[in-house]
């Protein structure tokens, strides 16, 4: 597929993550007022939640974008999505007629701030990603194989939908208990492993139905678009608590998301294969469409002090081992209800590489082997002032689809009364 022209010129870059082709959902506000919906496109933003009360855009017999989130049109399904998709070709394709109109609804996106795109109704965590989940039995257990089940069924936890927090957001590095090597009880104080894992989110957009299963074709449907994600990880706190049942604080103090949520369908030309199989998948996770997503991936650090962020690993979504659509169906396997809004992590995506690796637990090896920043500094694990950023975009002929920044900066820990 190639780049699909707009009158707005700054679209038609092939360096901008926001061509035409891309017209992914945001939450937007300038100079204080009340946020509200627009489409990111070039470097502009179009305000279609103004479009829309002034009676130039509707997509539903009622108003649906008179609010600062994007749900209430995820409701509508994906009939109702593929309208709004057409409407937006037609008002901003080259030779548009109504580009006078259209034009008076952008914004430049240097003069906006990004919200929270949805309201997360809930949040869940997956682990996907082969490469990690071997190299993490590696530093843990000292072996890289996998988990009897990891093969055969989408492992994953729930979240807290409250620790969703939007590009920009800052984060403090989280207390808990901690165990230090060899000693007989646990002590208490800021995360001295703090960590990032490097995931793709998918955005549920209609909901099923409590105590009925559905399929892997149904779950695609059902898939709204996609997010870059950041599920910072306390890796010290995890390890003292995670046994028996799994992540708990050291998972609940903040998860990142871009704010631009990627149609589904700016993303479907760069589906590709599912991985290859050790052990075939049980019928219902079958795919007769493999919901698998060629988008280049890439983390970014930058210290407090340091002149420029460093490029610290870069890989692809295209590593996981299964898609958002099999996530979604063995989620809702059992008869779980899925809402519009859910938020599905994929898990941490590596590669086999060193320079591939999607968190720093990885990349230095559990603070064996610190890794060295472009700009001198060494890291093992993320410092106070410390800036990460995540960043990704699918590759076309003259184009790219992207999903602006996923970044956060740590703050140091708080104080709470009783702890010195």
């Amino acid at each position: 597929m190639k780049l699909m022209r707009s009158w707005v010129e700054s679209a038609n870059s092939p360096e901008t993550e926001f061509p035409l082709n891309n017209l992914p959902y945001g939450v937007f506000s300038v100079d204080g007022d009340e946020p509200r919906c627009g489409i990111a496109i070039g470097d502009m933003v179009l305000d279609v939640a103004a479009m829309e009360a002034d009676g130039l855009l509707r997509i539903a017999d009622d108003l649906v974008l008179d609010v600062p989130f994007w749900n209430e049109v995820m409701e509508l399904g994906p009939e109702a999505w593929a309208r709004l998709r057409v409407l937006l070709f037609g008002f901003l394709g080259e030779g548009a007629e109504s580009r006078g109109m259209v034009a008076e609804y952008l914004i430049r996106q240097s003069q906006v701030r990004m919200h929270m795109p949805l309201l997360v109704a809930e949040y869940t965590d997956f682990y996907a990603g082969m490469q990690h989940a071997k190299n993490m039995g590696d530093i843990l257990r000292g072996s890289p194989d996998l988990p009897a089940n990891w093969l055969h069924i989408p492992i994953g936890y729930n979240g807290r939908a409250s620790s969703v927090v939007v590009s920009g957001t800052d984060i403090h590095r989280p207390l808990g208990q901690t165990r230090a090597a060899g000693a007989d009880a646990p002590s208490f104080g800021p995360t001295k492993r703090l960590d990032i894992e490097l995931e793709m989110g998918a955005i549920v957009g209609t909901g099923s139905t409590f105590g009925q299963p559905i399929t892997t074709a149904q779950a695609a449907e059902m898939i709204f678009g996609f997010v870059l994600l950041n599920d910072w990880s306390a890796r010290d706190i995890q390890a003292w608590e995670y046994q028996p049942l799994g992540p708990f604080q050291g998972k609940a103090f903040g998860t990142t998301i871009s704010p631009w949520i990627v149609p589904t369908a700016a993303l479907e030309p760069f589906r590709c294969a599912e991985p290859a199989r050790e052990v075939p998948l049980l019928p219902y996770l079958h795919e007769k469409n493999p919901g698998f997503f060629n988008v280049e991936l890439e983390v970014q650090m930058q210290p407090a002090d340091a002149a420029r962020a460093s490029t610290i690993a870069r890989t692809n979504y295209n590593r996981v081992y299964y898609s958002a659509a099999q996530q979604l169906t063995h989620h809702a396997v059992c008869g779980c209800e899925m809402n519009p809004g859910d938020l599905l992590g994929s898990g941490t995506i590596s590669g086999p590489e060193r320079g591939e690796f999607g968190s720093l637990m990885e990349l230095s090896w559990a603070g064996k082997e610190p890794f060295t920043l472009e700009t001198g500094e060494t890291r093992s694990f993320i410092e106070d002032g410390d800036t990460l950023t995540l960043r990704g975009h699918a590759q076309g002929d003259g184009f790219r689809v992207g999903f602006g920044p996923c970044s956060g900066r740590i703050l140091p820990a708080l104080k709470m009364p009783g702890w010195e």
